[in-house]
């Protein structure tokens, strides 16, 4: 059974919703955000987790259906957009999960038992993110609004990952607030021993901490660009910098890289990632060093050591408007870094998740500090999110990837 504090009922109600010109654009192309500036017209009494009903400027039509979010500049989350007919029920949000899961199948018939069923905005589910990990089903909630509808959703997702146990996570500002009663990394269904699960990954063995690890325990829309790294890495030397629990590091080893170097400033991070490698049959050496990117692979250039493959995959860093020229210059200095660290006709793997650096800026950034080296390469590859991060609207895109190998005489 649910934790008692999911089952309790809220009151929520209908409102009717009038926006600006540009607001109602916005909808009608199918956008899930209703920015506040975009509402001219709206109930007093609306709380959050209301079902905002969103009429046409002129005609009075219903042209969408939104949950209203009292305490976010977006003030309204939209669950569907257009002039038909629907009731949000339980029904709806069944059909809207198995969407969801069908996109996934060709995922889960590889050995995978890893995956983002839930992918917030992009399936319908704004503010809500839904992991599977073997057994246990992590939810990450960004919002208020889904309080109301838990107990509707919960059920269903268990019937469809087969999950059995569920784990809550909490964004920052969730955290701050108490009126729900629930705490981050608390289990609200089943029971778990361990805090550490284990899962799949194409069949290289994983482990996340789900209570109390980044996001949801592990970071899953690079899966496809791990197994890609690994594939390459046979017999290689390997850098991961910003390795976390050691992802491509681990790939890599899997595969049979002969020696496999992780960096991270977590000491912590590079434990797990030490512990997933030995989770795997492998025969290389892994070798760890704890510190500031920038700096660790400054010495390393100085110390003229290189790689066969190096893969830079950086945290985001514009996660406001105001930082994207510093990320701009990041994402320059580790390009410049990167290839300094990459031996003759290595391969750079220059990775971004900063929703705010377009993928455009990104690739043009690499190719501008690449070209300056003189170097003779070649982007062989261009990735996105993998399978289970479906994109549906602009914002909704972050993940980049480049694929840059050397041809050195």
């Amino acid at each position: 059974m649910f934790s008692e504090k999911i089952n309790y009922k809220y009151r929520t109600k209908r409102i009717a919703v009038k926006l600006n010109s540009k607001g109602e654009r916005f909808v009608l192309k199918g956008h899930p955000w209703i920015f506040s500036n975009s509402i001219t017209k709206m109930n007093d009494d609306a709380i959050t987790g209301d079902l905002a009903v969103i009429f046409s400027k002129n005609k009075n039509k219903v042209i969408g259906l939104g949950l209203y979010d009292a305490n976010s500049p977006i003030r309204i989350k939209m669950l569907h957009s257009g002039t038909d007919r629907v009731v949000i029920n339980e029904a709806f949000f069944e059909r809207k999960i198995n969407e969801a899961y069908n996109i996934r199948l060709p995922l889960l018939a590889t050995n995978t038992n890893s995956y983002r069923l839930l992918f917030g905005e992009n399936d319908g589910f704004p503010g809500l993110i839904a992991d599977v990990y073997g057994q246990v089903l992590v939810i990450k909630l960004y919002s208020e609004i889904w309080w109301p509808y838990l107990e509707i959703i919960l059920p269903i997702l268990l019937q469809y990952t087969k999950t059995q146990c569920i784990v809550l996570r909490l964004s920052r500002q969730l955290k701050q607030l108490s009126n729900h009663g629930l705490a981050d990394g608390e289990v609200i269904f089943g029971s778990m021993d361990n805090e550490i699960v284990e899962f799949l990954e194409h069949g290289v063995r994983f482990s996340a901490n789900v209570i109390r690890g980044h996001k949801t325990g592990y970071f899953l829309d690079h899966r496809a660009n791990r197994k890609q790294v690994g594939q390459w890495s046979r017999g290689k030397s390997v850098l991961d910098v910003f390795s976390y629990a050691g992802g491509f590091s681990v790939h890599a080893l899997a595969q049979g890289a002969k020696e496999v170097t992780s960096l991270d400033l977590s000491e912590q991070a590079l434990d797990m990632a030490v512990n997933n490698g030995k989770l795997n049959a492998y025969n290389g050496t892994h070798n760890t060093i704890v510190g500031d990117a920038f700096e660790e692979m400054d010495k390393l250039i100085k110390r003229n050591v290189t790689f066969d493959v190096v893969v830079i995959d950086p945290p985001s860093f514009a996660k406001r408007h105001s930082e994207i020229e510093l990320a701009k210059r990041k994402y320059a200095q580790l390009a410049a870094l990167g290839e300094k660290l990459t031996a003759g006709n290595g391969l750079l793997v220059l990775a971004s998740c900063s929703s705010r650096v377009s993928d455009q800026t990104f690739f043009d950034i690499n190719n501008h500090v690449l070209t300056l080296t003189k170097r003779a390469f070649d982007r062989i590859l261009k990735t996105g999110h993998d399978i289970d991060h479906p994109v549906r609207f602009l914002e909704g895109a972050y993940l980049k990837c480049g694929y840059y190998r050397f041809f050195d005489a």
